[in-house]
């Protein structure tokens, strides 16, 4: 098993890297983000931005690490007390959205603020999100579909097909996290 980043080691090295750009994801488990946000990461990640995921269930993070991501505790990292290293993307499932509060009022606070490009896979998207977001696109490049196929097998789906485009719905798209909105 690979370990998790501590929150607060993690927060040190971000707050002496300022101008790097930050992506990060919540999630309930790392097989989530590789298969919906698997090519987005690994291209953020290749491009120099600073990808973390935070997890729930973090019991096998080996495919988000061969993605090249940070993993972070979820619980953990909402605990802190000081968050001074705000991402400049934030990506999550909007089941998630539904089931959890906190999550949804951090992504309601990014829409109503700006305070980051906000980008949710799934069709289980709120109500109160539906008319604030618009679809977007990641097409996924080669070397990221092999990283993908690695990390999805590694998870234990090995043969998954791993498509060339991944979709999301997105608020605040500023074109600075690789996503090509869908007009």
């Amino acid at each position: 098993m690979a370990a998790i980043v501590d929150s607060a080691h993690w927060r040190a090295h971000a707050r002496r890297h300022p101008l790097r750009y930050r992506l990060a994801i919540i999630a309930p488990n790392a097989l989530e983000v590789v298969r919906h946000a698997g090519g987005w990461l690994f291209d953020q990640t290749t491009a120099g931005w600073e990808v973390t995921v935070l997890v729930i269930d973090h019991s096998d993070v080996r495919p988000l690490r061969i993605l090249g991501a940070t993993v972070l505790d979820f619980e953990q990292s909402l605990a802190e007390p000081k968050h001074d290293t705000w991402p400049h993307a934030l990506a999550a499932p909007a089941q998630m959205c539904a089931t959890d509060p906190r999550v949804r009022e951090g992504i309601l606070h990014c829409l109503d603020h700006g305070a980051a490009e906000v980008a949710l896979w799934g069709d289980a998207l709120p109500d109160e999100f539906a008319q604030r977001v618009g679809t977007a696109h990641h097409p996924v490049s080669r070397a990221a579909r092999a990283f993908k196929a690695c990390a999805v097998a590694s998870a234990g789906h090995p043969g998954e097909t791993i498509g060339a485009t991944e979709v999301f719905s997105v608020g605040a798209l500023r074109h600075t996290a690789g996503l090509v909105s869908a007009s």
